[in-house]
């Protein structure tokens, strides 16, 4: 139960640095162009996400920077559910055979025909921000920088009053670069973990100019505590060789839903 729990609370807490933004000068208001064009982008690059197949190496480690796990896998939608996710290393080594049964199983779980409706699940950060009423926290003559305030709704997950979120568009094709999440003030998860910190980034980068820009890469750390024991972890997870293909999710007409394919 616990590496569940730990998990969840850094999952809580991943998003960008802003402990070095100084405060703007030019922080105001957005108008309702910069809203639709702010929302116009968000919506183009969720709705695109599930369409990159990509190498991901993803490392997790501990307060003191031990490494605790390592994995290198190809993910590629085009394939059918099962063949989705291979695992290329994990720890360093050849995957075993409990390996790639894990990662075929998250392959089989995707697919729509085995879903099932009544799972409760926690929102995504796409789900739980709240674009209409973002601000502008800084704009040069190249980007805008948009503050999005959290849904008061969101979810024990993200709540509103404990995280910022920003999101840093360059105006030259209106180009999503980064999405950041900064933990205001400390909260308690699922009432026994204690979030304290936390400090990560969701880079995005135009991979091929004929479509919005994608992930690339996730780095981020935090530090709680579970019945006053502190610990914390950091994760850095980067993708590469993406490709662009038709995900055979789409034989099912599957739509992606609003924003909630954003998420870390």
């Amino acid at each position: 139960m616990l590496p569940r729990l730990l998990c969840l609370a850094l999952l809580s807490v991943c998003a960008t640095s802003l402990s070095s933004r100084a405060a703007s000068t030019t922080e105001r208001a957005a108008t309702p162009e910069e809203i639709s064009l702010l929302n116009d982008t968000l919506h183009k690059v969720a709705g695109d996400l599930h369409r990159w197949a990509y190498t991901e190496h993803r490392v997790l480690r501990d307060s003191k920077g031990k490494v605790k796990s390592e994995q290198i896998v190809r993910y590629d939608p085009s394939k059918p559910f099962a063949e989705q996710w291979t695992p290329i290393k994990i720890d360093g080594k050849e995957p075993s055979a409990r390996d790639q049964a894990k990662f075929r199983r998250r392959g089989e779980d995707a697919d729509p025909e085995r879903l099932v409706s009544s799972k409760r699940r926690q929102p995504s950060l796409g789900e739980a921000i709240d674009v209409n009423r973002s601000a502008i926290a800084e704009e040069t003559a190249t980007h805008w920088v948009f503050e999005i305030p959290l849904l008061k709704t969101a979810s024990e997950r993200f709540p509103s009053e404990k995280f910022q979120v920003q999101a840093r568009v360059k105006k030259e094709g209106r180009i999503l670069e980064n999405i950041s999440v900064l933990l205001r003030a400390s909260f308690r998860a699922m009432l026994v973990v204690k979030v304290k910190s936390g400090d990560a980034s969701l880079d995005f980068a135009q991979v091929d100019p004929k479509f919005p820009s994608t992930l690339v890469a996730i780095a981020g750390d935090a530090d709680w505590s579970i019945l006053f024991i502190g610990s914390g972890r950091s994760i850095e997870l980067k993708r590469a060789e993406l490709k662009h293909v038709k995900p055979y999710a789409e034989r099912f007409e599957v739509k992606i839903g609003t924003l909630k394919a954003i998420d870390f």
